[in-house]
């Protein structure tokens, strides 16, 4: 990982908002009731009830194992190419809906739910359950950096210009509790050039537990088409 710069922070930039609710880009996509996302949600739930029962179930394991495989053998006979289905992933101007944090057709994804604030942070809450677990009964530290990586980035898109990461320094100050509320947070912190800096932070109980500052370079990779 390479190493953030110390200097201080600037201020972040205000911008004129109403009090009520703030006007700005989306920043998740909406979950649906059918369709891929509800055959998504149930893949999430299938991931968690495996990990929290083993082979304590009592139920014959090698028969489900038989049956998944089925559907993943029907689903892969009738999917598109990867080129078709990344340009269909990045078709539009919207917010993407398979990203590994957010996204409501990424059964990897928890998913955490982000809204902007009138400040320009970003902020949601997620529990994590067994399937994000590294020490016992808490969040992996590479599942702190993807939450933290990505609620930087949609802080970028709310806040100001975005772009790709270049540098992500985390701290631990504790271990980061599976099973209960955590709020991400994430904020725009400062623009030189295509320079951006951003900052965020994990915290469970009205404590913190990880801390992220980012540099981020305003620019993108070409979408597929």
């Amino acid at each position: 990982m390479n190493t953030h710069e110390t200097t201080a922070p600037a201020a972040p930039r205000q911008d004129a908002r109403p009090s009520a609710a703030p006007a700005g880009p989306r920043l998740v996509a909406e979950a649906r009731k059918e369709g891929v996302d509800a055959a998504v949600a149930a893949a999430r739930r299938l991931i968690t009830a495996l990990l929290r029962s083993g082979d304590g179930t009592g139920a014959d394991l090698d028969a489900v194992a038989s049956q998944l495989d089925a559907v993943a053998d029907r689903l892969t006979a009738g999917a598109p190419t990867v080129t078709d289905r990344l340009a269909e992933m990045w078709r539009g101007e919207g917010v993407t809906r398979h990203d590994p944090v957010t996204g409501p057709e990424n059964a990897l994804a928890p998913p955490l739910r982000l809204h902007g604030n009138e400040d320009r942070s970003v902020e949601g809450v997620v529990t994590l359950d067994l399937p994000y677990q590294g020490p016992p009964g808490h969040v992996h530290g590479g599942i702190s950096a993807l939450l933290l990586d990505h609620t930087l980035g949609v802080a970028n898109h709310w806040g100001g210009p975005s772009g790709m990461t270049a540098e992500l320094t985390l701290r631990y100050l504790r271990p980061t509790p599976l099973f209960e509320p955590l709020t991400v947070t994430g904020r725009q912190v400062s623009v030189d050039g295509s320079r951006i800096r951003t900052v965020g932070e994990i915290s469970a109980g009205g404590r913190t537990c990880v801390t992220a500052e980012g540099l981020f370079i305003n620019k993108q990779l070409p979408r597929p088409s």
